[in-house]
């Protein structure tokens, strides 16, 4: 099977080349921005593929005195709210919307991860800002990865698309599919929403074309939600069921994903494989990108075939971790931490 044609080895190609070369027919040297990719992220409604954050640098290396890990709704309300001098805290949070007890343990969660100050006076907690929380995320993008974007494949995809266009959760939406060399791709014919842009990508040497350029969203203006579609045929012409989303909800959802993906980072793919198999290894190429590979299958495996029900399942020798056992022994441990240490040096200022 080639590694490229299913679309799990085709979807670590194209973010391995939008952390290399995002944006596609410019440079991002000079312009003060920072690109970080992450796959396999959305909301409850929508997963994307791949997720590129377009981030201002300067801000980006202040989201890291932070820490690694996510912000979620809870701490983003206090750490951006919190004051700069002393105060209690239900004097200056504004109201959440639900029982202060729970803002209290976000303020004790942040403060074990030491991005708050606080102390009590008397029974009263007061709190006060360490670091200004940045405006650090500019643009979102949404690629869809499809490396063999048929007819069947394309009516599946269009539906996902008209879903993120009407929603306007992300500044631009892509399809990303194989290059096939041909005067005019493929792609071009099928019907997907002119809102969406088309890239043909090369997996082997990472070139890409723009077939198709997308358009820029409203993000900062209300969304439609679909819910449900007519499924009558073709003659149903009964109106889709909608609701609409409000611009504040969508920008706090978007800081959300943002900081998901700023503690995943796209080369996850090892946490939901089985690195302690004797099979599992990582394999480079080239020089830009290692890949996960199972030697008894003899290709590079997708994350549904890597795990422990898998018939090649083979647990590591326990030669093999005898050094370090078993924090630090055995390749499946070394691969974890190579990828962590790779996906850490995308994050300036960590």
């Amino acid at each position: 099977m080639d590694p490229h044609t299913a679309e799990f080895g085709f979807e670590l190609r194209a973010c391995r080349w939008a952390e290399c070369e995002w944006p596609p027919e410019a440079d991002l040297a000079g312009d003060g921005r920072t690109v970080i990719v992450a796959r396999q992220l959305g909301t409850k409604r929508r997963r994307w593929d791949t997720i590129v954050l377009e981030c201002d640098t300067d801000s980006l290396r202040h989201r890291a005195k932070f820490g690694l890990e996510r912000l979620d709704s809870d701490l983003r309300h206090v750490v951006r709210n919190a004051p700069e001098e002393w105060a209690y805290y239900r004097d200056t949070l504004p109201h959440p919307g639900y029982p202060w007890r729970y803002v209290r343990e976000a303020i004790h969660s942040a403060a074990d991860r030491g991005i708050l100050e606080t102390r009590t006076n008397g029974n009263r907690i007061e709190i006060r800002r360490k670091w200004v929380y940045p405006d650090w995320l500019e643009r979102i993008v949404a690629i869809e990865n499809k490396p063999d974007l048929d007819a069947s494949a394309a009516r599946a995809l269009a539906s996902q698309l008209e879903y993120d266009v009407a929603m306007g959760l992300a500044d631009e939406v892509w399809v990303a599919t194989r290059k096939t060399g041909e005067r005019v791709e493929p792609a071009l014919f099928e019907d997907l929403p002119i809102e969406a842009g088309i890239l043909s990508l090369e997996p082997d040497d990472l070139t890409t074309e723009v077939e198709w350029h997308p358009r820029s969203l409203p993000v900062d203006e209300p969304g439609t939600r679909i819910l449900e579609r007519p499924d009558g045929g073709k003659r149903d012409d009964s109106a889709a069921r909608f609701e609409y989303v409000e611009p504040d909800w969508k920008a706090d959802k978007r800081l959300a994903i943002a900081e998901r993906a700023y503690e995943r980072g796209w080369r996850s793919f090892v946490d939901t494989m089985r690195p302690d198999c004797r099979h599992f290894e990582l394999r480079a190429r080239d020089a830009t990108q290692a890949l996960p590979y199972c030697a008894a299958k003899g290709r590079c495996q997708t994350a549904a075939e890597c795990s422990g029900s898998c018939n090649e399942f083979e647990p590591e020798p326990p030669v093999w971790r005898t050094r370090g056992w078993p924090i630090e022994g055995g390749p499946g441990k070394r691969s974890q931490q190579l990828l962590a240490e790779r996906r850490r040096r995308r994050r300036p200022g960590l």
